[in-house]
C-alpha cells in the first residue's frame, strides 16, 4: 500500500493508493503519517495456552471473574438446582399421597321461579356412596345480587351420584338458582 501526498486548492492531501480515498489536511500541517502497511515480523510472544495475558487478568479481577467467583457462582447454581429438585418432588409426593381420597363433584341441573319469593334449584352430588356433604345454594337477581341463600345438610347416599332438589325463600325475584359450594363435613 503506498502512501502519496499531493497539493490542490490550498490544502495537502494525503491519498492511500490502494482504496484511492483523499483526505484534506491543511497547508501548515506537517505532522507525518505513518502507515504500516505489513504487520510485524516478529510477533509479540504470546501467553501460554489457557493462560489469560497480564492485562486480562486485571480486568478479570476488577470485574469480578476470579476464580474463586466462578467456583462460588457454580457452587451456588448446584445448590439452588438441587432445592429446586427436593421441593418439586416433596410436592409430587405430597400431591400424589395427600390422603384425601374422597371425590366431591357438583353439577347444576337447573331451577323453577315459583314465584317473586320462591324459587326450586335442582342438582346432582356425585361422592362415594356412604358419604355424608353440605352444600351451600343460592339465588341471584337479573343484576347478580345474591336473593337467597341455604346451607342444606345432604345424608348419606346409597348410591354415587344423586339428585337433589332445594327450595329457597327469597327477598325480591330471582333469575337463577345454583350451588355456591359442597364440601365434606
Amino acid at each position: 500500500m503506498g502512501v502519496d501526498r499531493q497539493q490542490a486548492q490550498g490544502h495537502m492531501f494525503l491519498a492511500i493508493r490502494a482504496g484511492q480515498t483523499l483526505l484534506p489536511w491543511p497547508k501548515d500541517n506537517r505532522t507525518e503519517i505513518h502507515v504500516a502497511s505489513t504487520p510485524t515480523a516478529h510477533p509479540q510472544p504470546e501467553a501460554e495456552a489457557g493462560a489469560p495475558a497480564p492485562a486480562d487478568a486485571h480486568l478479570d479481577a476488577r470485574y469480578g471473574r476470579t476464580p474463586t467467583t466462578r467456583k462460588r457462582r457454580r457452587i451456588i447454581a448446584i445448590v439452588m438446582a438441587a432445592a429446586f429438585v427436593v421441593v418439586f418432588g416433596a410436592w409430587v409426593v405430597f400431591a400424589a399421597f395427600d390422603g384425601d381420597s374422597a371425590k366431591l363433584e357438583t353439577r347444576d341441573l337447573g331451577y323453577t321461579v315459583g314465584s317473586d319469593r320462591q324459587i326450586d334449584v335442582q342438582y346432582t352430588v356425585s361422592v362415594e356412596a356412604g358419604t355424608p356433604v353440605t352444600c351451600a345454594v343460592q339465588a341471584q337477581s337479573d343484576k347478580f345480587a345474591i336473593v337467597g341463600w341455604k346451607v342444606v345438610q345432604l345424608p348419606p347416599a346409597a348410591q354415587f351420584t344423586s339428585s337433589y332438589t332445594t327450595s329457597l325463600a327469597t327477598s325480591e325475584r330471582a333469575v337463577t338458582g345454583l350451588i355456591y359450594q359442597c364440601w365434606l363435613p
